[in-house]
Order: C-alpha cells, then sequence, then structure tokens
C-alpha cells in the first residue's frame, strides 16, 4: 500500500504550526478555553479508575479483573507518555502519567487479589 498522506495529518498539522509559529496563549478565545478545559479532562479521566482501584484493594477481591489488560493500557500510556516528552506537549505529559499510575494500581490489585491472569 502506498504512502499516501493518509494517517500523517497529525505530521503535517505540526509541521504547519512550527512554520507558523503558532501563538500561546492563542488569540481565539474558544481554543484557549480548550487549552484549559483539556487539563481537567486529562486529570479527571484517569481518576475515573478510582473507584475500581478501590473496590479491589478494599474488598480484597480482583475477581474478573484482567491483568492483562491493564498491564497492556499502561504499557501504552508509557508510549503515549514518551510522545508527550517528545514533543513537549503537557496535556498528553500529565495524562499518561497518571494513567499510567492508575492502570499499575488496578493490574497490581489483580496480580494480589485475583483469581487468574485473564
Amino acid at each position: 500500500m502506498a504512502l499516501d498522506g493518509h494517517g500523517l495529518h497529525h505530521f503535517h498539522l505540526r509541521k504547519r504550526i512550527h512554520s507558523k509559529g503558532e501563538v500561546y496563549p492563542n488569540p481565539n478565545k474558544k481554543i484557549r478555553v480548550l487549552d484549559k478545559i483539556i487539563y481537567i479532562v486529562g486529570i479527571i479521566g484517569p481518576a475515573m479508575l478510582l473507584p475500581q482501584v478501590i473496590k479491589i484493594f478494599t474488598s480484597k477481591n480482583a475477581e474478573g479483573v484482567s491483568f492483562f489488560s491493564y498491564a497492556f493500557l499502561a504499557i501504552f500510556s508509557i508510549i503515549w507518555l514518551l510522545y508527550g516528552i517528545v514533543h513537549k506537549e503537557k496535556p498528553i505529559i500529565i495524562t499518561n502519567a497518571l494513567w499510567i499510575v492508575f492502570h499499575l494500581l488496578v493490574a497490581i490489585g489483580v496480580l494480589i487479589y485475583g483469581k487468574g491472569f485473564l
């Protein structure tokens, strides 16, 4: 399959932004609001795993929770974290650092209190 630009939109967009020297904070109010909201979403999203973590560790039961799912989610979040670091994208760094913590907490809970790895 020839590379015809599909899937490379992000890279081309980054080139255009870099060449234009995008202003920060953005003069567009809607974009500035979105730039702030993304930090809130980036913290609340991973925190939604907190009830799962609490349930596993307080009930000392991780039956039905997949170790492999959460372990691989942590691995994928590590890759996203590295991407965020390389591109100096704070929202990606913050969000994925939190996802790593919560995914690993669930995976550890499954190792301690689960009845199997699946």
